[in-house]
């Protein structure tokens, strides 16, 4: 909550004027009738906040969401209800449905914060996506959205209502896109409603074992544009600022870091360049606003894949026309209105006036930025790890029996992630191999997301599925005696599913349990009489916390005991930098500080690359004192909590990159009221590095002229490099907080004539505070 005012006031530098926000049903309400908006689920004070800073709100109350959240944001009890059925033409979920709209909107009307009102908000939502789900409900799919839109618009918020990803919608709620080009992609069916795209999808979300999700900002910036160019009058971002699943927040099997790749990337901080550059581009259509949503529209075709839209208000003396390329890999030059122009392939011109070009969703002019991760000297300091062990249970010391395993929600009702099985069965010597090179295997098949196996108190390994594959089967060696033998499963599930039309029907946990390659047979167990027992002792007791962890007894730790807590105490990190853990030593398990759960990790599920889904896992400082932080991790598999890394994030590294070949975008140039004025004409190309607010250049790592290949952070040299450019660049920007540098080879001394060259400039300095003493 104390992050608000920053991310808000960061979003509206990058040029929005709207910030979208979910409504959390199973945050808000987590039991029936009793609801939560305190602290950081303080929706009104939000919602003020984004007032505060001069913009407007579109509130998406749902219920259902999705968003990758656990459960897609319906609470569990929805489950326990008679004959429920969601998102149908079902009267149970109505019911609930209809209640929880009524009080948000009720309790939104109180604090006026409808535009109505004179408050932010200018568009609500009910319901969300439903076309992926309709086809399961068929014809009463229809029903019930006209039921739902009439339901919202009898609330009479005196704003309008949206639903998203459909391409018409009941009566006057209008129908929105979602995707990644739905200028491109979608069709209004409605045609006397506007045109909105509320999820622009800046990447793609990440669940474990997924590579990472790249979208460039130019691909992000061209579909901006198209939209715009065929009479779209909203864009929103998803997300625009990803954040961090805390607790147990997240869908099954979604990261906790979420949309890292998005402008502003999981911690807040600018990615560069996609923050940059989409802001230039959110600037021009802010000055220009009039003429596109009041303009006379028309098109034209300029050849093949070319096309120009164009707004004008002859008697405002506005003009304004978006150039598209829409070839792939095709830069071409096209005449508009008697003018030259070059279009980049896959890209969209933005001209003023008709006339000058003052935007290109190609021609990136904005630095680059990498971040940099430093492992602070709290690390070591008292790196002093304690441990208490979970006791694995058995069948008689259990209360919840069964003579086949119980389904897991039903045990848990989502208030943990842990549900303990354990059974217990009796052997004679005959049963056991006769082979002393033979060993029985525990065979499980299970529809959970992950677990550990216990036989006889040792443990046997772990076992897990993925998003894609539903289930997965437990095969594990174990050692087993003559008498009684006990098998103890740790299933575990990572998250609820967000989304589907069987949402209230998914179930998790232990389908089947066999013992193969004993010397009788298969023994099998699934009938043999379940112990369960939900939650850990450690959840319980709440041993995460300063008040709860005096409830067990705390012995110096040693590595790699599963289903163990760790903990140990750390200080702040100096400064104001982003604090994360590198989780790199451990398995996986949750992160708790000061009491407040960080999330989930799961450092053992590696991508196909064979590197960590994530390994890194934010802190926010406001959860922070400056001394004797508690750290408690829960580790499940043979984690080492000594490895464990406390680090600061910055993005002190800068780059440009930029060829003289390429022509300048016109810079030059103001607002007047509604118009952009033209102060000249810029032809020459330079780029910008800027550091961080109180930081200046402290160093020149890389910089060359010819062909420099790479990315920022990882920049060599070509065929083609010039010496000389590091010198200039350091006599240009070192102990600078900004400089501007010519894309020009004379320069830099370059060889222009060089058979390879791109005539590139490529640069990368390091930013920082001031050394003392200098």
């Amino acid at each position: 909550m104390q992050l608000w005012p920053k991310l808000i006031e960061r979003a509206k530098k990058g040029g929005l004027n709207t910030i979208e926000t979910y409504v959390f049903w199973n945050a808000h309400e987590p039991e029936k009738g009793k609801y939560n908006f305190e602290g950081r689920l303080d929706l009104i004070k939000y919602l003020k906040m984004i007032q505060d800073h001069d913009m407007y709100a579109v509130v998406r109350i749902g219920p259902f969401i999705q968003a990758e959240w656990n459960h897609g944001g319906l609470p569990y009890w929805l489950r326990e209800i008679d004959h429920i059925i969601f998102r149908a033409n079902n009267d149970a979920y109505k019911k609930e449905m209809e209640t929880f709209v009524r009080f948000i909107v009720q309790k939104l009307k109180d604090a006026e914060l409808f535009a109505s009102q004179g408050g932010p908000i200018i568009l609500t939502q009910i319901e969300n996506e439903y076309g992926n789900i309709k086809k399961d409900h068929k014809t009463e799919g229809d029903k019930y959205l006209e039921w739902a839109a009439q339901m919202a618009l009898s609330t009479q918020t005196g704003v309008p209502w949206i639903m998203c990803k459909q391409s018409s919608a009941p009566g006057e709620v209008i129908p929105t896109c979602n995707g990644r080009h739905c200028g491109d992609t979608w069709t209004l069916r409605d045609k006397d409603k506007p045109m909105l795209w509320t999820e622009n999808w800046t990447a793609q979300f990440r669940a474990y074992g997924d590579q990472v999700a790249m979208r460039s900002a130019e691909d992000i910036a061209y579909a901006v544009l198209r939209f715009f160019a065929k009479g779209g009058s909203m864009v929103n971002y998803y997300m625009y600022h990803g954040g961090t699943n805390f607790g147990r927040t997240g869908a099954s099997y979604v990261l906790t870091g979420y949309y890292d790749e998005a402008p502003m990337d999981e911690y807040g901080m600018c990615k560069e360049p996609k923050f940059g550059h989409l802001r230039d581009l959110h600037n021009v259509i802010r000055s220009y606003q009039k003429a596109f949503l009041m303009g006379e529209h028309s098109s034209e075709m300029l050849g093949h894949g070319y096309e120009a839209h164009t707004f004008e208000l002859p008697e405002d003396k506005l003009c304004l026309s978006f150039l598209s390329n829409n070839n792939t890999g095709e830069d071409g030059t096209v005449i508009f209105r008697g003018e030259k122009h070059y279009v980049p392939s896959r890209s969209v011109s933005i001209l003023v006036g008709c006339k000058n070009v003052v935007y290109n969703t190609k021609r990136v002019f904005v630095q680059h930025s990498e971040r940099s991760f430093h492992t602070s000297e709290v690390t070591s300091k008292n790196n002093l790890w304690e441990m208490f062990s979970e006791a694995v249970p058995k069948y008689h010391t259990t209360k919840i029996r069964a003579k086949e395993p119980l389904e897991q929600y039903n045990q848990t009702k989502d208030a943990t992630d842990y549900l303990w099985y354990t059974t217990s069965f009796r052997l004679e010597s005959d049963d056991l191999p006769f082979r002393g090179d033979i060993r029985p295997v525990l065979q499980v098949r299970s529809s959970a997301h992950s677990m550990v196996g216990f036989a006889n108190d040792a443990f046997v390994g772990t076992g897990r599925g993925s998003k894609q594959v539903k289930g997965f089967m437990f095969e594990r060696p174990v050692d087993l005696k003559v008498g009684v033998n006990h098998i103890t499963l740790l299933s575990t599930a990572m998250g609820m599913k967000d989304s589907g039309g069987e949402l209230a029907e998914v179930k998790g946990g232990i389908q089947e349990c066999l013992i193969q390659g004993l010397n009788t047979g298969t023994l099998d167990l699934q009938v043999n009489g379940w112990g369960h027992k939900a939650a850990l002792d450690g959840e319980e007791k709440e041993i995460y916390s300063e008040k709860g962890m005096g409830k067990v007894q705390w012995t110096p730790a040693q590595n790699d005991k599963p289903t163990t807590w760790y903990k140990r105490y750390f200080d702040e990190p100096d400064g104001d930098d982003i604090v994360v853990l590198d989780m790199s030593s451990m398995g996986k398990g949750m992160i708790f500080v000061n009491g407040e759960g960080m999330g989930r990790y799961w450092v053992s599920y590696r991508t196909l690359a064979g590197t960590p889904s994530q390994a890194l896992y934010h802190i926010p400082r406001p959860f922070l004192k400056p001394k004797d932080n508690l750290l408690v991790v829960f580790e499940e598999e043979l984690g080492k909590p000594g490895g464990i890394l406390i680090q600061t994030v910055t993005r002190d590294d800068i780059c440009v990159l930029l060829s003289e070949h390429n022509p300048a975008q016109i810079k030059t140039w103001d607002t007047d009221g509604d118009k952009i004025k033209l102060i000249a004409e810029d032809h020459s190309t330079r780029g910008t590095l800027t550091c961080p607010p109180k930081k200046t250049i402290q160093e020149v790592v890389f910089a060359s002229f010819g062909n420099p290949e790479g990315m920022c952070g990882n920049f060599t040299v070509g065929t083609c490099h010039t010496p000389n450019a590091k010198q200039v660049v350091e006599k240009e920007c070192l102990g600078k907080p900004s400089c501007v540098l010519p894309v020009a080879h004379d320069v830099y001394g370059a060889d222009i004539n060089c058979q390879s060259t791109t005539a590139t400039l490529g640069v990368q300095v390091r930013c920082g505070l001031e050394k003392k003493g200098a």
